[in-house]
């Protein structure tokens, strides 16, 4: 039985890629449609599992579910951030295919009344042999055992940061932000939101052999080659802190924190930033400007903050129109749309609304890839004279906005204005910003 998951397969350091499951700076081709499997459940276990990783992938997936409900289970896939189903089946063939499943991940077979964890590696059909890192977990419920199985496609798994949605000048600021020997740098957003892409494009920007990097995951995604990689393991009460304190004594230049979770381990990060370390790590926070507060809640001082915080990276994903047949609409009726971003438009930018329409070759959904809205805080100046008071985030975010912070709501325009995205999908993703004045109150 396995309920710890292993190290990966190294990911490649020379190409720039990013996979679309995790994100896409620009709008691609639309991919050929995939149809989905036909007649599996008739299928042996290992053959339609097969099919379905092949389908998974071609969408592509980042998610692959099995549910279970009273009289049969639902097959399902999250593709580019939403949930689509893929097929019903027997439960009793879904208990098969669950079976072999943990079988694969070497994970107790007999074990149906608690959680397990597991990895297996899949390999692709073909000649070279494409390998899939999946991550399979199973839970009980109310009608037995669901499965959730998160997908690594390895041959697509290489972050960069020039791909990943920023502008140019946001590009910059973090990678300016980054060439600091010491400081803090945090990357907030939800789940799903693409913070790990961002983490790991900056491992790749800083892995150029002359600095040693330790790394504190949960779990570790994908192994990155020159870089010290350890892994959380809640089973021998090996957690974040106490691998912080650990990776300390290995003399690193720079550590990434998966994420601060605990008082300790702000704590310990804070006082590592502040003696010559430059940290990467997560933090659960609405918006680059509540980012200090959330730290400051976990008992870090704000002087102390306030002295090693270089940058704050807050994002969300938002799927990208499918070029073959998005449509556009003029904005004739609406000449102030974009006002608030002109300064920032490219010529022929701005002159229409696009919306999905949906076609063969995006699997009628609108929709081709994804790409990262960003907001970029750089702390100096206002930014860090406001901290250091422990001003309230609103007053963060106009010392931020003084600065020249592109806000959350302007970097999803420039989307909409350059026909990247629609606006009903920036709806979708973004929700909380039609309120961020409220967010930021306290």
């Amino acid at each position: 039985m396995s309920d710890t998951v292993a190290a990966t397969p190294e990911l490649e350091k020379d190409s720039t890629t990013i996979p679309v499951a995790a994100a896409t700076g620009s709008s691609p081709s639309a991919p050929a449609a995939v149809p989905p499997p036909a007649n599996i459940a008739k299928l042996r276990p290992e053959d339609a599992v097969g099919k379905l990783m092949e389908y998974a992938l071609q969408l592509p997936a980042s998610d692959l579910f099995i549910t279970a409900g009273e009289t049969e289970c639902q097959v399902l896939v999250r593709s580019l951030g939403v949930l689509r189903s893929v097929t019903s089946i027997p439960t009793e063939v879904a208990k098969k295919w669950i079976a072999h499943l943990k079988v694969a991940a070497t994970m107790d077979v007999g074990e149906r009344r608690r959680p397990l964890d597991g990895r297996w590696v899949y390999h692709r059909p073909g000649p070279e042999k494409t390998a899939v890192d999946v991550r399979l977990s199973t839970i009980p419920t109310l009608h037995g055992e669901d499965l959730s199985m998160r997908l690594l496609d390895l041959s697509t798994a290489q972050y960069s940061l020039s791909g990943m949605g920023m502008t140019s000048a946001q590009n910059d600021e973090l990678i300016t932000a980054a060439a600091n020997p010491g400081g803090l740098i945090l990357v907030t957003g939800p789940t799903g939101s693409g913070k790990t892409a961002t983490l790991y494009g900056l491992l790749r920007h800083l892995n150029d052999g002359m600095k040693k990097i330790n790394t504190i995951e949960d779990p570790i995604e994908y192994s990155v080659p020159g870089i010290r990689q350890s892994q959380v393991n809640p089973l021998i009460k090996l957690n974040f802190s106490i691998l912080l304190r650990a990776v300390l004594r290995q003399a690193p230049d720079v550590i990434m924190i998966g994420e601060i979770r605990d008082e300790e381990t702000a704590m310990t990060a804070v006082a590592a930033a502040n003696t010559g370390h430059l940290v990467l790590a997560t933090i659960h926070a609405g918006a680059a400007a509540l980012a200090p507060q959330a730290l400051t809640g976990l008992g870090v001082t704000p002087q102390a903050l306030a002295y090693c915080l270089r940058c704050v990276v807050s994002q969300r994903l938002a799927r990208t129109l499918c070029p073959a047949c998005k449509r556009a609409f003029p904005v004739d009726d609406m000449p102030s749309l974009f006002d608030d971003v002109a300064k920032y438009l490219a010529p022929g930018e701005g002159k229409a609304l696009y919306a999905p329409v949906g076609c063969e070759a995006c699997g009628h959904t609108g929709y081709a890839g994804r790409t990262g809205i960003f907001e970029i805080m750089p702390v100096r100046g206002a930014i860090r004279h406001a901290i250091v008071s422990g001003a309230p985030p609103r007053q963060v975010r106009e010392a931020a906005t003084e600065a020249g912070m592109l806000q959350f709501r302007q970097a999803a325009l420039l989307k909409v204005a350059a026909g990247i995205t629609s606006t009903e999908e920036l709806f979708r993703v973004l929700p909380a910003e039609n309120l961020v004045s409220d967010m930021l109150d306290g």
